[in-house]
C-alpha cells in the first residue's frame, strides 16, 4: 500500500526489451536502501525491484502493465516519481493508493496561477471511472485533490513544492499520465451499479 506522497525521483538510464517484458534501470538516491523483491511505485505503478547496486536498480514490467499505463512512452532520461510502500506505523499523509493504475489520462492545459499551477486533465469516461469534487486522485503516483470534476475530466492545483519535487514540472499538454482513482469511490460505484460482490 502507498499514500501518494512522493519520496524521491528516479532517472531511467537503460530500457531493455526481453520478450514481452521490459526491464527499466533507474538511478536514484533511494537505490542503496532498496532490496530485491521490494515493491516500489513508479509514477504510480507498483513494480518489483529485481536488481540493485549502490547507485541504481532494475524493475521489470510485464506486457499487461505496459499496455494499461504510460510506461510504453518512457524514454532514457525520463524522471520518474518514486514512493516506497507505507510502513505499518506510518502516517496517511495522502490517501489509500494501491499502485494499480486504472487508466491513463491526458494533460489538456496547464495554467500558471502566479504561485501555483492548474492542470486540466481528460480521461476516457466509458471505462467507468469517476472523480468527485474535492475527492482524491492519484496522478503519476501523486496524491491530489480534484476540482472542476465532470464525466471524463477534472482539474488539480499544484503547489510549488509538489511542482518542483515531482515530475509535474516536466509535463506538457498532450502528455499521458497514470491515473489511479480513489478505491473507496470504486467500491461505492460497483455497489450502486448492482454488481455482485464476493
Amino acid at each position: 500500500m502507498f499514500t501518494g506522497i512522493i519520496e524521491a525521483s528516479g532517472t531511467i538510464n537503460t530500457i531493455t526489451q526481453d520478450g514481452s517484458n521490459v526491464h527499466f534501470d533507474l538511478d536514484s538516491s533511494l537505490a542503496s536502501e532498496l532490496k530485491i523483491d521490494q515493491s516500489l511505485a513508479h509514477d504510480g505503478v507498483c513494480l518489483t525491484v529485481v536488481q540493485t547496486t549502490p547507485e541504481s536498480y532494475r524493475v521489470t514490467a510485464i506486457d499487461e502493465t505496459i499496455q494499461k499505463t504510460n510506461l510504453s512512452q518512457w524514454k532514457v532520461g525520463k524522471k520518474v516519481n518514486l514512493e516506497r510502500c507505507m510502513p505499518a506505523n506510518g502516517r496517511f499523509d495522502g490517501h489509500i493508493v494501491q499502485g494499480h493504475v486504472d487508466q491513463v489520462g491526458t494533460v489538456k492545459t496547464i495554467t500558471d496561477q502566479n504561485g501555483s499551477w492548474v492542470f486540466d486533465l481528460e480521461f476516457d469516461h466509458s471505462l467507468g471511472n469517476v472523480t468527485v469534487e474535492k475527492g482524491s486522485i492519484t496522478i503519476n503516483g501523486t496524491s491530489l485533490t480534484c476540482f472542476n470534476s465532470a464525466p471524463g475530466r477534472f482539474s488539480v492545483a499544484i503547489i510549488p513544492y509538489t511542482f518542483d519535487h515531482t515530475n509535474f514540472h516536466q509535463l506538457k499538454p498532450g502528455d499521458l499520465v497514470n491515473l489511479e482513482f480513489d478505491i473507496l469511490g470504486k467500491y461505492i460505484q460497483r455497489i450502486t451499479k448492482g454488481y455482485d460482490l464476493p
